[in-house]
Formats: C-alpha cells, sequence, structure tokens
C-alpha cells in the first residue's frame, strides 16, 4: 500500500497501481481515453494529465500522464490545478479536430466514453474551421459498424483484439494524424470477441449494428440482471429491451466471471427471443397433424389437466436450458422416478462424472479470474474457445500471465503494457493441448497434439501416471506420448498454480476420469491447482444435481407402454435424438404437452403448447460449469405491449398444473417460493436462496430501477393502443421496478445492477463507479453462489484405462466438432449468428484425404448410425488418421465415438 495526496487530501492506494487507476479506485472523477483496466496503459491520448509535486514545498510541480506514472509512496498531486486543466481541455479540443461532431445520428450518443469526457473536461466550443479529414467506412460483417471518422486514435481496439484476445485481421494502418483502424479489405471480424469492441471503443467507431437497425439509445431501453444463456461459462449480461424486443446485450461486471467482455455468442445469440414466429398463446391439437387452436389460459390448464389426471403414467422430460426452478417444478408435477433430465444417457454420463469430480478430484474449480492467474494448463479433449469461449480467453491470459512475471523480476510495473509486451516477446507459460482437430489456441500452445478420444484418455492417464507412481500405469502407451507424458508432467510440477481443462465435447467419462487422475496426482503433489470442466448447456451443471433419468429411458418407457403422457421442458428433443426412434415414440403417446418459447418440432406434434417465457421474459436460477448458481431477472413484461400473448414462464405454468390436475385451488406463486421450495427438496442446491437479493430487498426504501433515469417515449409506446399512460406492470418477483422510477446508480453497493449508470459516467467505463478498485469485485460482493468443491478426502484414482484407437479398414470414427457459431440450440435460431456461421464442412486430416485421392472442397456423403450428410471436405482442422469430424447441430443423434463410412457425393461406392 502507498499513501498519495491528492489535491491536498491523504489516500491509502495500492502502490502497484498507475496514479489514474489509484484515483479512479478511489472514485475521483479524471479523464481517459487510451487507458482500459484490462488492457493497461500505453500513454497515447495525454488525456490524464495532472500536476504532480515534488514535495511539500513544490508549489510549481509539472504536467505528468497519471496512466504512466506510479502511485509510489508520498506522491503528491492535483486533478484540480489551473494548467492541468486547461491542459486536458486542450487535448480533448485537438484530439475532437477530425470528429464529425455527429452525436444526435450516433448510434453511440448517450452511452459515449467520448461524450462523458468531453463534459468532464469543459470543453463546449468547436474552433476548427478547415476541412476534415475522411475515411471510407468498412463492412465488418453483422455484428458490428464502422465510422472510421468519429476515430480519435486512442488505439484500444487493436490493443484489445490483437494484443488481448489474440485476433489477426484488425490493425492500424497509416502513420502521423492518418490512421486508420481496421480489416486490410472488407469482411467480418474473425475473432469471436469482436463485439467487444463496440465497448472497448470510447467513441463510435465501432458500434453494434442490431441497436443502429432500429436507432435505440441507452436511455431508450429497459434492462434488467441477467445470465448469458449461450454456453455454462454463466457470464453476467444487461439485457435492453424497447417496444417489446430485445434490441441489445451489454456486459454486466462480475469481479470473478467475465469482468469486462463478453463473446459474441453470448453479445449476439439473442435473436430467438425476437423470432415472428414464437408461440405466444397456448395452441391446441385434437390430435397429430390437426390445425392448432388457440386456447385462454383457464381452457388450456383444464384440457391440459384432464389429460393428465387420465393418463396412466406421466414422465416430465427437463431441460439444462431451463432455470432450476422449471426443471424443479416439473419433477414435482410427475413425480422423482418419472422425471427425465432431458440429456442422453452419453451426456448425463458426463454430467454425473464431472460433478463428482469437483468434489473427488482433489482441485478447486476456478474462477475465470483465477484460471487467468494460473502458470501452466493442459486442455484435455476439448476446444474450449468454440465449447466455452470466454473461458478460452481467460485461458489465453492465463499463458501470456508469464509476461507480468517477467517483468515483476525487472521492476516493470505490469500496467505497463508496451514495455511488458516487449519483454515478454513470445515467451509464455506453458500450454498443452490433446484433442481430435485444431483448436482456437493451438497458436498459443507449447505442444499439441492431435489424437482420437481414447487416445486422449490414454495420454492424460500417463501424465498422472508421471506425476503420481501410484497412479495407474498405461499399457502398451506409443514411446512417444510416452514422452509427452513426461514433458507436461514435468511442466505441471514446475509450475506454482497448475490447471487441468476437460469437459464433454467429446462424450467420453475416459477423458474426464483421465483428467480427473491428473487433477488427484496434483493434489497429492500439494500442488494449488484447478480442475476445470466444461459443460454443454447454460444449467447442464443445476439441471445434473436435481437427479434424473437419461432421454433413452423416457423414450423406453413410452415405447413399451408403461407411459402414455409426456411433458416436455424447454427442450428440442428431435435436436437430441435419432428422429426415427424419437418420431415412433411421440407417435405411441396419448397425451403430449409441451412448454417452449421456440416453435420446435416437438412443439409441432404437441396436444398442446404451453407459451413459455425466454430468459428476457422470465426469471430462474442457473448453475454454471463452475458451480457457482446465479440469479437472471425479466427484462419485460411481453403482455404490455402484446396484450394477446399468454407468455408465463414454465415454472408458473406447472405450478398451475400441478395444481389443477391435483383438483385445487391454484394459488399465486413467486420466484422466491419456488426458489426456496427446490432448495429445500434438494441439499446440495439449499445455497440458491441466496445467489441474489428477494423480492422484497429495497435501497432506501426504493426499488432498484429498470431504466436510466432519461428513460424516453414511455407514453408514446403504447400510443398505438390507448392515449393515456398506464400504471407500471408490477414485479412481485425481483426488486426491480419496470420504470425509471426507484434506485439507479453506483452511491450505494448492489449486487445486482441492471445497468451501468453513475453521475458523469454513462458509457460501460461506469462499472468502475461500482467496484471496490478499478478491475476489483462489486462493492456489495459479486452475484451468486458457490454450490460445489473439493471435499477433503484421500481419493482413489480411476483404474479403468482405455485401449489404444485402431482404425477400420473403410470406416472413420466419428468425432462431434463444437461450434461457437450455428452449434447452439437457441443460438442458432438468431438471425445474426445465422450469418455468421461458417458454411459447415466434413474434417479429414490432410494426408488422409490425400490417400483417399480428395481434394479441398470435394462433396462427401457420410453414411452414420444417426443417417446420411452430405457436405463439402475441409482439412483445416487437420484431424488425426482415422478420424472425421461433423460439426455440432446439424444431424440429431450423432454422437462421437460412432463410426460412420465415406462415399463420395452422388455415388454409393467407397472411396
Amino acid at each position: 500500500m502507498a499513501t498519495i495526496h491528492v489535491d491536498g487530501i491523504a489516500y491509502r492506494v495500492d502502490g502497484d497501481d498507475n496514479l489514474l487507476a489509484a484515483c479512479l479506485s478511489l472514485g475521483l472523477d479524471l479523464p481517459y481515453f487510451c487507458w482500459h483496466p484490462a488492457l493497461g496503459s500505453v500513454g497515447a491520448c495525454r488525456q490524464c494529465a495532472v500536476k504532480q509535486y515534488r514535495d511539500a514545498d513544490d508549489d510549481r510541480g509539472s504536467l505528468v500522464m497519471a496512466c504512466m506514472t506510479p502511485a509510489a509512496d508520498g506522491t503528491r498531486l492535483s486533478i484540480d490545478d489551473a494548467e492541468a486543466r486547461a491542459f486536458r481541455r486542450g487535448v480533448i479540443e485537438w484530439l475532437m479536430l477530425n470528429h464529425p461532431h455527429d452525436c444526435p445520428v450516433c448510434e453511440e450518443g448517450g452511452h459515449c466514453h467520448l461524450q462523458d469526457m468531453t463534459v468532464m473536461t469543459g470543453h463546449a466550443r468547436r474552433r476548427y474551421r478547415f476541412t476534415k479529414r475522411t475515411h471510407r467506412n468498412q463492412d465488418l460483417g453483422p455484428f458490428l459498424g464502422h465510422e472510421m471518422n468519429r476515430c480519435i486514435t486512442c488505439y484500444r481496439c487493436v490493443r484489445f483484439y490483437r494484443d488481448h484476445a489474440g485476433g489477426e485481421d484488425l490493425g492500424a494502418f497509416g502513420a502521423g494524424d492518418n490512421i486508420y483502424f481496421g480489416r486490410h479489405r472488407d469482411g467480418p471480424l474473425e475473432s469471436p470477441f469482436a463485439g467487444n469492441l463496440s465497448e472497448v471503443c470510447p467513441t463510435g467507431v465501432f458500434t453494434d449494428r442490431p441497436p443502429g437497425d432500429h436507432y435505440t439509445r441507452k436511455w431508450d431501453l429497459q434492462f434488467a440482471p441477467s445470465i448469458c444463456h449461450q454456453c455454462a461459462v454463466g457470464c453476467n449480461i444487461s439485457p435492453g429491451e424497447r417496444y417489446g424486443e430485445l434490441r441489445r446485450v451489454e456486459n454486466r461486471y462480475h469481479g470473478e466471471i467475465n469482468r469486462f467482455f463478453l463473446c459474441d455468442r453470448g453479445r449476439y445469440g439473442y435473436g430467438y427471443v425476437n423470432r415472428d414466429d414464437r408461440p405466444r398463446l397456448p395452441e391446441w391439437r385434437e390430435s397429430p397433424g390437426a390445425a392448432a387452436v388457440t386456447l385462454e389460459v383457464d381452457a388450456a390448464l383444464d384440457r391440459a389437466g384432464d389429460r393428465l389426471r387420465s393418463a396412466r403414467r406421466v414422465i416430465g422430460i427437463g431441460s439444462p436450458r431451463a432455470s432450476l426452478e422449471s426443471n424443479h417444478r416439473l419433477r414435482e408435477l410427475v413425480g422423482g422416478e418419472h422425471f427425465s433430465l432431458g440429456v442422453t444417457a452419453a451426456e448425463q454420463a458426463c454430467l454425473a462424472t464431472m460433478e463428482r469430480l469437483q468434489r473427488e478430484g482433489g482441485l478447486a474449480t476456478p474462477s475465470l479470474r483465477e484460471v487467468e492467474a494460473h502458470d501452466a494448463v493442459l486442455v484435455l479433449g476439448e476446444a474450449p474457445l468454440a465449447s466455452a469461449a470466454r473461458l478460452g480467453l481467460a485461458l489465453r491470459q492465463a499463458v501470456l500471465g508469464r509476461r507480468e512475471a517477467l517483468a515483476a523480476e525487472r521492476g516493470i510495473p505490469a500496467w505497463n503494457a508496451e514495455a511488458v509486451k516487449t519483454l515478454a516477446q513470445d515467451r509464455r507459460h506453458p500450454l498443452f493441448i490433446a484433442y481430435p482437430a485444431a483448436t482456437g489456441l493451438d497458436g498459443l500452445a507449447e505442444a499439441s497434439w492431435r489424437l482420437a478420444p481414447d487416445d486422449i484418455a490414454r495420454l492424460g492417464a500417463a501424465v498422472a501416471q508421471a506425476l503420481d507412481p501410484a497412479a495407474p500405469e498405461v499399457a502398451s502407451l506409443d514411446p512417444a506420448l510416452a514422452a509427452a507424458a513426461r514433458r507436461i508432467a514435468a511442466a505441471l510440477l514446475a509450475a506454482e498454480r497448475p490447471l487441468v481443462v476437460s469437459g464433454d465435447a467429446l462424450g467420453s467419462t475416459a477423458v474426464l476420469e483421465a483428467a480427473g487422475n491428473v487433477a488427484r496426482a496434483l493434489a497429492r503433489r500439494a500442488r494449488p491447482g484447478g480442475l476445470s470442466l466444461i459443460r454443454a448447456e447454460a444449467n447442464s451443471t443445476g439441471v445434473a444435481m436435481l437427479g434424473g433419468r437419461p432421454l433413452e429411458w423416457a423414450l423406453g418407457e413410452i415405447e413399451a407402454g408403461r407411459a402414455d403422457a409426456l411433458v416436455v421442458l424447454e427442450n428440442d428433443l428431435h435436436a437430441r435424438l435419432p428422429g426415427e426412434r424419437l418420431e415412433r415414440a411421440l407417435e405411441a403417446l396419448a397425451t403430449l404437452v409441451v412448454l417452449d418459447h421456440q416453435r420446435t418440432a416437438v412443439w409441432s406434434r404437441a396436444g398442446l403448447g404451453l407459451p413459455a417465457a425466454s430468459f428476457a421474459e422470465g426469471d430462474g436460477t442457473l448453475v454454471s460449469l463452475e458451480g457457482r448458481a446465479q440469479r437472471f431477472f425479466q427484462v419485460f413484461e411481453p403482455g404490455v405491449l402484446r396484450p394477446e400473448s399468454r407468455i408465463r414462464e414454465s415454472w408458473r405454468w406447472l405450478h398451475a398444473l400441478q395444481g389443477t390436475v391435483q383438483r385445487r385451488r391454484v394459488g399465486e406463486t413467486r420466484l422466491d417460493d419456488e426458489t426456496r421450495h427446490c432448495a429445500r427438496q434438494h441439499p446440495a442446491l439449499s445455497a440458491i436462496v441466496e445467489a441474489a437479493d428477494h423480492a422484497d430487498h429495497r435501497v432506501q426504501g426504493l426499488r432498484q430501477a429498470r431504466e436510466p433515469h432519461r428513460y424516453s417515449g414511455r407514453t408514446a409506446l403504447r400510443a398505438h393502443l390507448a392515449v393515456s399512460e398506464p400504471r407500471p406492470p408490477q414485479d412481485p418477483d425481483s426488486p426491480f421496478a419496470f420504470s425509471m422510477e426507484g434506485y439507479a446508480g453506483a452511491g450505494r453497493p448492489q449486487q445486482e445492477n441492471a445497468f451501468a449508470w453513475a453521475p458523469g459516467w454513462n458509457s460501460p467505463q461506469a462499472w468502475n463507479k461500482f467496484t471496490d478498485e478499478v478491475g476489483g469485485h462489486l462493492r456489495a460482493g459479486d452475484p451468486g453462489r458457490r454450490l460445489l468443491g473439493p471435499v477433503p478426502g484421500d481419493y482413489a484414482y480411476a483404474r479403468a484405462v482405455p485401449e489404444g484407437f485402431v482404425r477400420r479398414d473403410a470406416e472413420w470414427q466419428l468425432v462431434v466438432l463444437p461450434r461457437l457459431f450455428g452449434g447452439e440450440e437457441t443460438s442458432r435460431r438468431a438471425p445474426m449468428i445465422a450469418a455468421r456461421a461458417a458454411a459447415p464442412t466434413l474434417q479429414l486430416g490432410g494426408d488422409e484425404a490425400a490417400r483417399l485421392g480428395l481434394a479441398e472442397g470435394d462433396r462427401l456423403t457420410l453414411l452414420t448410425p444417426a443417417g446420411r450428410l452430405t457436405l463439402p471436405l475441409s482439412c483445416s482442422a487437420g484431424l488425426a488418421p482415422g478420424l472425421v469430424g461433423v460439426p455440432a447441430g446439424l444431424v440429431p443423434g450423432l454422437a462421437t465415438g460412432q463410426w460412420g463410412r465415406l462415399e463420395p457425393a452422388g455415388e454409393r461406392r467407397r472411396p
């Protein structure tokens, strides 16, 4: 710690900070542009100038840049000095010389860091009267708009995109005062984190295209605290609504998880909420194939109650994309012995294995913030940038973390970004990856191996044995792999905080057990490492903790005639199971009730469909891959602008349905009631009641506002319905108000903040006002509660080690490859994600393709147990011999480990 004196007042600050970070952490207002908490300092803009004095007797001082000056003990400075203020005002004036001053039409208006800093510096008059520099803008794809004329040359964009996120197709072109930030030619930005440029850029150079299409400003949006539903990482988001549609998803700061950045699937994958074909009313079909008839709520519940009451046996199928409350309520409706988790047996086995390993693996599961502090990483059987992109970004920071260690040895502060980067060059912490295909992190890896799933498991088991001779030995291991195992083990032992990463991407419990063995071996060697296990869907961890049966069991019960009624919760079964068997089971049903917010193939077969709320229209709890329970809150009430709709949370539908089936009075239920009931019934989930504030939480006697205080046009929203302004909807399920009337801002610490705003800070940089220190934790504590952690004990190694992979003549083992864009059930329904997704291809290794006489782009037909698939060939993923890669989300029921045959498209012969 250090003591600094700011305008005559003494403060205790972190001596490792620079003066800018120290002042902002104290809550002082000091303008800046080029600095960013996650990117460090480069001193490019000169906007953070302050007057620094040598000692208490110095009354003249000198101007210094706060971002490039250490917060050393005894430092004396002035922010309010007249010369410093005049300098900052002059700086922003010349930074704005070529700016178009187009705030009234700029998508960033009211949300702009440049506007905030202009006001903060007192620059209010434009004196420049000459011709302005102009640039041609680029088409950067479906996510981002580009307006280079607004650029003030802060370099934040390329520093984030290239240095932090590892992108290579965005750069700075030109010199002097004629710098151009863009691509070498038009085209979509390739990085899966490109959307963060809309928040990283302090002006309107890079803007989200979706809000621009509707010309929506921040103060026009209604927000709520929410959790990203597009993977299992659990990133915190602030979705914004206008006219009953989601218009924007922004990053919501969480000190342990996403902090400042989201992946593009999480930021732009919400389009399925706005689809015109969404079910909004209950639909009834007298028989399969009959036309649907819409019903009112009471009629729908009565018909469903009659059918379920008269059924011989009712089975419920849950969903890993639905909330804990909804899955629990379905389980209560049908009974625990009749409840399916909604995943296949193979996936359920993986989920159970991962939950057990997080308790019995000997190592704790780190948060993303903790991941970045690890100094050696082993990835077994996962492609993190495709299956959990934000975790992949954290792994990148972990590998690059060696540069900070090298800088510390030489006394270079970590915030001095260019000096740290120049010193480190290509020296990194070791990263080892074993996966069947190329991954987005291979360029950072010290070594990577393209192996079949069983060989990955064998390599992991060999690493564990090299770490601890008591671990099971791997028989007949290839000498090259044995040497690789020793190399990996040595690197993990040499590290202070090694990390093991695995997951269910390959559907292999053997790979997971191998990762668990490595973790146990490290724990026995007293290494304070971590074990991170990736799940596929937003609530995969939580639904597995509820307990239930696999999908195959449910189909078997129906096919055997032991059940004649089925209730499906937010689950497109056609995306999980082979169509032929599923159709047979659905035809055997007397009653099919489906709750969903999408018109899926299962919905079209339902006797009764009940329109469920999406994450934007409802509340609930999810459990992330880390084992952290977090709450998401309703962004808007769908009935306000669409009074005809009858969309309800699934748990609310199921509560009412259970009362109807039991012929009892259906009372009101609230989110807090459902959460407490779930916690009581499942002791492992008892802490979910503490995951967020209860509905009766108030700040100074007020609810919290969902809308910024300048929210405009509330009357106009309903002008086509009525000229009078009705009372805003009342929300009994959360402490938030559906209006701007309520508490907003950073004056009182809150865990759950709908949006970031503080006096003078309208841009996303306002999150600095909500944290205990810049880049730290929320002052009221980061939201959520951890449910999983290692239980003390000396756990036995998994002894079973699979045999090595043996390729077959004329057959190839299938590997289902996760896709960030297009591979996830709901986001692939979003138009922006569909536009960004690459055309699917079949993947073969280059040597394998050459042996078969195939060339890039040749069309092939893959014959699999789940059906036929015809796609062009790609060799870019470089799969191991004997394997063929298939993109996720194309063939239901297709699983890694199955075998298939290849034929040239249009012919029936084997190559």
